[in-house]
């Protein structure tokens, strides 16, 4: 397996698996205080045609012009992103969350969701945010929600009657309200980004003169594991979102990378190379014991744990080439999963435990593939050639990963099937390194 000596080449950008088996491979991350500037919006570009999407019509709130956020466009935006929903013109009329719309007309329109919602300023200066769905193919009132939310959780607030609509209509979860992480470069400086799960909203919690790499989000959302060098060897910290408290929790000696949470937060998989070569160890968060998991002359890293915390899926070259491989956490003999292509690596599991993503390579070019675990059955679902780090929605319907086109890196997303993308790209910025974060319980 090949490693890099810098981190803006293309087998360093193509996957952190590169980037993590060697200590020659991780520059260091210069220290940096916490820092909480908002970055330039998204753009948010969605393509391809869904096999089967919902008609919604989505009216433009009342009052809604009076308000900071486009309500109704961010909500549109969600929906349509998930591939499951397409877009129908509302029309003239004037529609809010207490009308009581003729749905036979809507479906004789073509249109199966009608949506509609108020928005007012209250005296205290929140805002008080009303939406109503209604079901015109059955003609009925799904019921709404209704919040008074200050100015700053405009777009949050979106989001969630997003997800509403979304778990109303299809039975599952939505997970607009949720967020991202990803690793910028702007010009010399590295940057840990949070963001909205559209990519807008983002802010820095992290800047450094050098590269920031594999960060990985914490069970409930409120820490971020990264790998760092700024103690002059490659260490990783895990780092509170909220406060920016920071603290190395895996520093032995050797290479120290690749942390995975444990889906009970207490624990993470990491590769070490204590003993000599890359293997995937397990420490406790909190301190104290520190266990080996794999034990192979080859090197083993990329692990990433299964929703019961029963696996853990990671790369090795061990057959000669990187594949993934499967590995009781108890501790047994190692299973290969991936037989397709001589070159697969960056796996990750999807939360309901039924899919796998990884980076395959095809020809010249590096994919990200899903397989059903259950069949084995794998397909690559996307057309650009430099893919990497792809990860789950935390309701299992979409993908993040970072991939390169025309020359820059962008984030994307994808349905699983491949056939409904956005792109989110900022003008100033390179991005890579996504990682989708979980369900949060309340606002952070």
């Amino acid at each position: 397996m090949t490693i890099s000596d810098s981190p803006d080449s293309p087998d360093s950008r193509r996957s952190a698996c590169l980037r993590l088996l060697g200590g020659s491979a991780l520059l260091a991350m210069g220290a940096g205080a916490p820092v909480a500037s908002a970055l330039a919006q998204f753009r948010v570009e969605i393509s391809g045609v869904g096999a089967t999407q919902v008609p919604i019509a989505i009216a433009r709130f009342r009052d809604e012009g009076r308000c900071p956020v486009a309500l109704s466009a961010v909500i549109q935006a969600d929906l349509e992103r998930s591939g499951l929903f397409k877009a129908t013109d509302a029309g003239s009329t004037q529609l809010d969350d207490a009308s009581k719309p003729v749905l036979s007309d809507w479906k004789g329109r073509g249109v199966d969701a009608l949506v509609a919602g108020s928005v007012a300023q209250l005296a205290d200066g929140r805002w008080d945010v009303r939406y109503r769905l209604w079901d015109a193919l059955k003609g009925k009132d799904l019921g709404g929600l209704s919040q008074a939310v200050h100015p700053g959780d405009l777009r949050l607030m979106a989001h969630r009657i997003a997800d509403d609509i979304f778990e109303k209509l299809t039975g599952d979860r939505g997970a607009f309200a949720t967020r991202i992480a990803y690793v910028s470069k702007v010009g010399k400086q590295h940057q840990l980004i949070v963001a909205d799960a559209d990519g807008e909203g983002a802010q820095v919690p992290l800047a450094s003169s050098q590269p920031i790499i594999s960060p990985a989000w914490s069970p409930d959302g409120r820490n971020l594991a990264y790998v760092s060098f700024e103690t002059g060897k490659p260490v990783v910290i895990v780092h509170d979102v909220a406060s920016g408290r920071r603290r190395v929790v895996a520093g032995f000696k050797g290479s120290n990378s690749a942390p995975a949470w444990s889906p009970d937060g207490r624990q993470l998989a990491v590769t070490l190379s204590r003993d000599g070569g890359s293997q995937i160890h397990i420490l406790d968060v909190d301190g104290g014991s520190t266990r080996r998991l794999t034990q192979s002359s080859a090197i083993d890293t990329e692990a990433t744990w299964s929703p019961d915390g029963a696996t853990l899926y990671f790369v090795s070259d061990r057959g000669g080439s990187p594949q993934v491989y499967r590995v009781p956490v108890a501790g047994g003999s190692a299973q290969r999963v991936t037989f397709s292509g001589a070159y697969n690596i960056s796996p990750a599991i999807s939360p309901d435990g039924r899919w796998l993503a990884y980076v395959g390579q095809v020809e010249r070019g590096y994919k990200v593939h899903v397989m059903d675990l259950s069949s084995g059955q794998v397909k690559a679902i996307t057309e650009t050639r430099d893919d990497e780090s792809p990860g789950f929605a935390p309701n299992s319907r979409q993908l993040i990963y970072a991939t390169r086109l025309q020359g820059r890196e962008v984030l994307m997303t994808s349905t699983l099937d491949g056939r409904i993308k956005a792109k989110l790209t900022t003008q100033v910025a390179d991005v890579r390194e996504p990682v989708w974060g979980p369900y949060l319980t309340q606002r952070r």
